[in-house]
């Protein structure tokens, strides 16, 4: 059984959560789903931040053109 957590909303929050539930949505499952949509946000933010860096990186860039160039070499046709 998961744990139980308790918070207080602001003003904002509660509103957010009236929006959520309008339909019958329970607030734990409203909860839950936000959480999880916010974690996945987290993480694409965090993969896009990673990528951009990457594809700014020089070095990297030319050692990938390098590693396409070798695997040219292996192709039978």
């Amino acid at each position: 059984m998961a744990d139980t957590i308790t918070f207080r909303p602001d003003d904002e929050t509660a509103r957010a959560i009236e929006a959520l539930t309008r339909d019958g949505t329970p607030v734990s499952a409203a909860v839950r789903k936000a959480l999880l949509a916010a974690a996945r946000e987290q993480a694409r933010v965090k993969l896009r931040t990673e990528a951009e860096q990457l594809g700014n990186d020089e070095a990297d860039r030319a050692e990938a053109a390098q590693v396409l160039r070798d695997m040219e070499t292996l192709r039978a046709w």
